[in-house]
C-alpha cells in the first residue's frame, strides 16, 4: 500500500475481542519469505455486511488500538453477498510495504467505524528453511534463543487464551442471537397476526369507505332535491313577503280609516252626551212646568171654590189660533187669569220656527247639531232667544213670563 493513500479510518478504544469473529482468516501461514508478495485469504460469517471503507491490516502482534497498523488494503465489496463465491475474498500485499523484521505479526479486517472484525493467527516474514540450518552458537546465544522462545511461548499462551476467550464469547453470543431469533420469531407471529387483523380491518374500513360513498352520492342527490325545494320555498316566500306587505298596506289604511271612525264614533258620542245634557235639561223643564201647571192648577180650584163657582161646571173654550191671544171665559166677569198658562204650556205650531236647512216643522237633526254646537246655551222654545248656562234661572223666569 502507498503511503500516500488516504489513511483508513482506525479507532482509539482499546481491543474488544467480541467482535473478532465475523470475518475468519483462511490459509494463513506460519511464516512468509520476505521479499515477495502476501495474498491474505477471509470469508464473511452469515451475518456481517461489509462497507466501502473497510480495510485489512498486518498488526503487531500485543497491539491495542487499530492505529497500531504497519500497512492495510482496502477490501474489494461483491457485488452480490447471497452468492457463495462471495464469501470468499482475497487482498495482495505488496513486499515492498512488508515488515523486514521477523517479529511476529496478524491480519486484523477492521471496519469503517475502526472496529476489528476479524483476526488471523500470527506469522513470521522470514525464510522456510531457517529452522533447517544448523547453527553453531556459543551458551551466551543459546541463552538468548531460550528466552526468545520462552517469549513465544508466553505470546502463544497468550494468543491460546484470547482465542478461548473469544471462543467462549461467541458461544455467549451465539446463545444470546438463538434467544433474540426466537424472540423474533414469537414477534414476526405477533407482527402477522397484527397484520391479518389490519388487514380485516382494513377490509372493514374499505367496505365502510364504499358505503359512505353511497351515501355520500344518496346525500349529494337529497341535497340537490332539497336545493329545488328549497329554490320553490324561497319563490313562495318571496310571494307571502309581497302579501304580507301588501297586508300591512292593507292594514295601515284599514287603521287610518279605523282611527277616522274613532274620531267620528268620539264626535258622534260627544254630541250624544250634550244631546242628552239638553234632553235631560228639557225634561227637567217639563217635570218643573208640569209641576208648576199643577200649582196653577190647584190655585185656580181655589180661586174659583172662593167666589163660589165650580170649576167643572164652567164652560172653557179653546182659543183658537186665529185670534192670536187668549179670549176671557164668558164664565168668569173678568176672564180666567190663568188661561193664558194653559195655552202657553204648550206652544202653537206658528210659534215654533221652521228648519232652515230641511224645512221640518219638528226637532230635526240639524237643529240638533245646532244645538250640540251650543251645549252650554239655552235657547227659549217660543221666542227663540238664547240665554248663556250661568243665566239659568233668568232663562226658566223668562219661559215662565210667556205664560203670563
Amino acid at each position: 500500500m502507498e503511503e500516500t493513500i488516504k489513511d483508513p479510518p482506525t479507532s482509539a478504544v482499546l481491543l474488544d475481542h467480541c467482535h473478532f469473529s465475523q470475518v475468519i482468516f483462511n490459509s494463513v501461514e506460519k511464516f512468509y519469505i520476505p521479499g515477495g508478495d502476501v495474498t491474505c485469504h477471509y470469508t464473511f460469517t452469515q451475518h456481517f455486511i461489509p462497507r466501502r471503507k473497510d480495510w485489512i491490516g498486518i498488526f503487531r502482534v500485543g497491539w491495542k488500538t487499530t492505529r497500531e497498523y504497519y500497512t492495510f488494503m482496502w477490501v474489494t465489496l461483491p457485488i452480490d453477498l447471497n452468492n457463495k463465491s462471495a464469501k470468499q475474498q482475497e487482498v495482495q500485499f505488496k513486499a515492498y510495504y512488508l515488515p523486514k523484521d521477523d517479529e511476529y505479526y496478524q491480519f486484523c479486517y477492521v471496519d469503517e467505524d475502526g472496529v476489528v472484525r476479524g483476526a488471523s493467527i500470527p506469522f513470521q516474514f522470514r525464510p522456510e528453511n531457517e529452522e533447517d540450518i544448523l547453527v553453531v552458537t556459543t551458551q551466551e546465544e543459546l541463552e538468548t534463543l531460550q528466552s526468545i522462545n520462552k517469549k513465544l511461548e508466553l505470546k502463544v499462551k497468550e494468543q491460546k487464551d484470547y482465542w478461548e476467550t473469544e471462543l467462549l464469547q461467541l458461544k455467549e453470543q451465539n446463545q444470546k442471537m438463538s434467544s433474540e431469533n426466537e424472540k423474533m420469531g414469537i414477534r414476526v407471529d405477533q407482527l402477522q397476526a397484527q397484520l391479518s387483523t389490519q388487514e380485516k380491518e382494513m377490509e372493514k374500513l374499505v367496505q365502510g369507505d364504499q358505503d359512505k360513498t353511497e351515501q355520500l352520492e344518496q346525500l349529494k342527490k337529497e341535497n340537490d332535491h332539497l336545493f329545488l325545494s328549497l329554490t320553490e320555498q324561497r319563490k313562495d316566500q318571496k310571494k307571502l313577503e309581497q302579501t304580507v306587505e301588501q297586508m300591512k298596506q292593507n292594514e295601515t289604511t284599514a287603521m287610518k280609516k279605523q282611527q277616522e271612525l274613532m274620531d267620528e264614533n268620539f264626535d258622534l258620542s260627544k254630541r250624544l252626551s250634550e244631546n242628552e245634557i239638553i234632553c235631560n235639561a228639557l225634561q227637567r223643564q217639563k217635570e218643573r212646568l208640569e209641576g208648576e201647571n199643577d200649582l196653577l192648577k190647584r190655585e185656580n180650584s181655589r180661586l174659583l171654590s172662593y167666589m163660589g163657582l165650580d170649576f167643572n161646571s164652567l164652560p172653557y173654550q179653546v182659543p183658537t189660533s186665529d185670534e192670536g191671544g187668549a179670549r176671557q171665559n164668558p164664565g168668569l166677569a173678568y176672564g180666567n187669569p190663568y188661561s193664558g198658562i194653559q195655552e202657553s204650556s204648550s206652544p202653537s205650531p206658528l210659534s215654533i220656527k221652521k228648519c232652515p236647512i230641511c224645512k221640518a216643522d219638528d226637532i230635526c237633526d240639524h237643529t240638533l247639531e245646532q244645538q250640540q254646537m251650543q251645549p252650554l246655551c239655552f235657547n227659549c222654545p217660543i221666542c227663540d232667544k238664547i240665554f248663556p248656562a250661568t243665566e239659568k234661572q233668568i232663562f226658566e223666569d223668562h219661559v215662565f213670563c210667556h205664560s203670563l
